[in-house]
């Protein structure tokens, strides 16, 4: 006859669901509620941006016009502006992001990080795969310019450009903000992560091939991506643990 207790999983038990959610006491059911309603907030605002896309509003076709004509004209009396914001896109295109974050994930494994390293991989392969499967259901075109500063093949909705520079900045925030204990540093990594994400969107823009919504759009599934997979991985890493009551003490 066995002397142990019964197996039962902790923390948690008996207590209600809206303490295991809310709880900061209980960061497993906590942080999975906070990444949950962050994916909902962000997919909410993308779906409707979508929508109107979709159904041609034309408030959103007078801003997204407004805005390119404008950028258009002053990258026509400035073509220097334009060789820089070129190299720019370039730079920070998706391709060299997925590299940067390819060396990332070498370093993680070497550094015995091995689950951050699978949510890096994770993160930039299911943005990879959504944008290119929006740009086709949505199916926008590109803006169409007498005098083209700068030419991209493909759909617009949403922007790759953006899609990825969001998913590299929060790559880059989750894996080195840990690591900065000086607010100094901090402050950089931030500044850091915000200037790649917005600038690389606002080029894209600037360079007149893609509307101003694509580019919010990037920036948005690229939130709602992070905030995604940081869910997935919170449930695995803070999985409940299975505990024993210990043994009654001898009989004498």
């Amino acid at each position: 006859m066995s002397t142990t207790g019964p197996r039962i999983l902790v923390p948690g038990a008996g207590t209600s669901w809206r303490r295991r959610r809310l709880d900061p006491a209980q960061p497993r059911g906590l942080r999975l509620t906070l990444a949950v309603a962050a994916v909902f907030l962000v997919l909410v605002p993308f779906t409707s941006l979508a929508l109107l896309v979709l159904g041609a509003w034309p408030p959103l076709h007078r801003l997204d016009t407004a805005v390119t004509g404008a950028l258009h004209d002053h990258a026509l009396e400035h073509p220097g502006w334009v060789r820089l914001t070129g190299i720019w896109t370039d730079v920070f295109a998706p391709m060299p992001l997925r590299a940067a974050a390819l060396a990332l994930v070498v370093w993680l494994v070497r550094r015995d990080a091995r689950r951050l390293a699978l949510w890096v991989v994770v993160t930039m392969l299911l943005g990879g795969l959504l944008g290119p499967l929006l740009k086709l259901l949505v199916g926008r075109n590109r803006p169409e310019l007498l005098e083209p500063v700068a030419r991209a093949a493909g759909y617009a909705f949403p922007s790759g450009h953006a899609l990825n520079a969001a998913l590299a900045a929060g790559v880059l925030l989750v894996v080195f903000l840990p690591l900065a204990r000086q607010p100094a540093r901090r402050a950089a990594l931030w500044a850091t992560a915000l200037l790649v994400a917005v600038l690389t969107g606002a080029s894209r823009v600037a360079l007149g091939v893609h509307w101003t919504s694509d580019v919010v759009a990037g920036w948005l599934l690229g939130a709602a991506v992070l905030a995604a997979t940081a869910a997935g991985f919170t449930v695995w890493r803070h999985t409940p643990q299975l505990s024993e009551q210990p043994p009654p003490p001898p009989r004498s």
